[in-house]
């Protein structure tokens, strides 16, 4: 039994929907055959592995949440090509660490070390959140004896309009 619709009678598509078709498909096939290998990304793939090795463990001072070796901002780029230089001079990974959080302070390391000049660096989100904390309890708190300080304040005047209000629903 054939599938169609109702009638039985198979749906009849224009005739160019179908050359269309035909046609996607030839230069779908054909571009398969020009696809190539990926070319390599530098003349030394050992420099740009260490590079971005390095890289990884810094950020990047325009974006700030991506990693060196991650973002496409300019200074980035400038970054990795100095960290690239240094290796092929014979730079240690400590030593190009060394140069760049000189240059441009321990901001530059995703993990900076523990001292004081970064203290801030290491605590400053658990003190601001800290600090939240504190700030929303007393918040809530004051919320709180305020709403019981007027939970049970109706002027005469108010109560006889509630009342009248009341009464008038009842009938």
């Amino acid at each position: 039994m054939s599938q169609g619709n109702a009638s039985g009678v198979s749906p009849v598509y224009p005739r160019g929907m179908k050359r269309l078709f035909v046609l996607l498909l030839l230069l779908l096939v054909t571009n398969l055959g020009f696809a190539k290998e990926a070319a390599p990304l530098a003349e030394d793939e050992a420099v740009e592995k260490r590079m971005v090795a390095i890289s990884d463990e810094m950020r990047c001072l325009v974006c700030q949440n991506e990693s060196l070796s991650g973002s496409r901002a300019e200074l980035a780029q400038d970054l990795r090509r100095e960290i690239r230089t240094m290796i092929k001079e014979g730079k240690t990974d400590q030593e190009i660490m060394d140069f760049m959080v000189n240059r441009y302070g321990d901001f530059v390391r995703y993990r900076p070390p523990m001292k004081a000049t970064t203290y801030l660096l290491w605590f400053g989100p658990f003190l601001l959140l800290a600090i939240a904390v504190v700030a929303l309890i007393n918040y809530l708190r004051r919320r709180g004896a305020r709403l019981e300080e007027g939970a049970g304040a109706l002027s005469a005047e108010e109560k006889q309009r509630a009342q009248a209000l009341l009464n008038e629903g009842k009938r």
